[in-house]
């Protein structure tokens, strides 16, 4: 059993895809999905906790990470599926089980209805239908998407930029930020190691057409579906969680106290309670 992460790299849709892995490689495998702006290694204390009865594995998204850029910047959900179905389909012997955060759970909800025979069960974190369209949350993203720096002078300022999004965020948590998402370039500044210009076009694009609606994907689910929302979420609201439970007799959903979006970094001791007994319901 290995609860240090392994990196392993593959080529999916012709770019390079980082992943990291933990635990037993015979053990029932868990893919764990990232959000918008951030990486693989955000799972880092997730996958400890679980690794002496599972496989973790957690990929960088394109444009995260030490996956590669795409340089035609097509960071939208259709392509984050198609990436993560070649995933699967090179690392793991399905069915598995998908953790998914914010993008990652938009990408979740679409695996799991587009590929049931792939996804044994489901858990999402802070994210439902209408989440990225509207609402409190999506404006306070698209907000801070517009005013991102393209650098910074300092690991100190680094600290600040993700202290000031993230007030509540926890010293190990904005650690792991500073760590993962800059890297130290030529002149002497840090510069994002993420693709965070394209990022950002791709998030701020108001055609229609790379909107997801995730009510058809909720419809369409066919495996046990665990949703976690962060107790002081301004991204899902539980009118939303209560809705998709109502609709979708498949989905149950829990609060995570003292958290907001960022569920498994806000409060991680609940949050894995919460995921360890979900998966072994799942596995029972």
């Amino acid at each position: 059993m290995n609860q240090e992460a392994v990196s392993r790299v593959i080529k999916v849709n012709g770019l390079s895809c980082h992943y990291l892995e933990w635990g037993d490689p015979g053990a029932p495998p868990v893919l764990l999905l990232h959000g918008l702006r951030s990486y693989a290694a955000t799972w880092q204390q997730t996958a400890q906790a679980l690794a002496g009865d599972h496989r973790l594995i957690a990929p960088d998204f394109r444009g995260r990470g030490d996956s590669s850029w795409d340089p035609q910047r097509r960071y939208y959900a259709e392509y984050y599926v198609r990436d993560m179905k070649q995933l699967i389909h090179q690392v793991v012997r399905p069915p598995l089980t998908v953790v998914g955060h914010s993008l990652g759970g938009t990408v979740g909800y679409l695996l799991a209805a587009q590929c049931p025979e792939l996804v044994r069960a489901l858990v999402i974190e802070d994210i439902g239908p209408g989440s990225s369209a509207g609402g409190r949350g999506a404006e306070r993203i698209r907000r801070e998407m517009r005013a991102t720096p393209s650098g910074f002078d300092s690991l100190d300022s680094v600290r600040d930029y993700w202290r000031k999004l993230r007030p509540g965020i926890s010293e190990d948590a904005l650690a792991s930020r500073v760590d993962n998402t800059v890297q130290l370039v030529g002149d002497g500044r840090y510069a994002w190691k993420l693709d965070m210009e394209g990022i950002a076009e791709a998030r701020l694009n108001p055609d229609p057409a790379v909107v997801v609606d995730l009510w058809p994907a909720v419809d369409a689910l066919r495996c046990p579906t665990l949703v976690l929302r962060g107790e002081r979420s301004d991204f899902l609201s539980s009118d939303v969680c209560r809705q998709m439970a109502e609709r979708q007799p498949l989905i149950r959903w829990d609060e995570i106290p003292a958290a907001a979006h960022y569920a498994h970094d806000d409060n991680p001791g609940a949050f894995q309670a919460r995921l360890t007994q979900f998966l072994a319901e799942v596995r029972a």
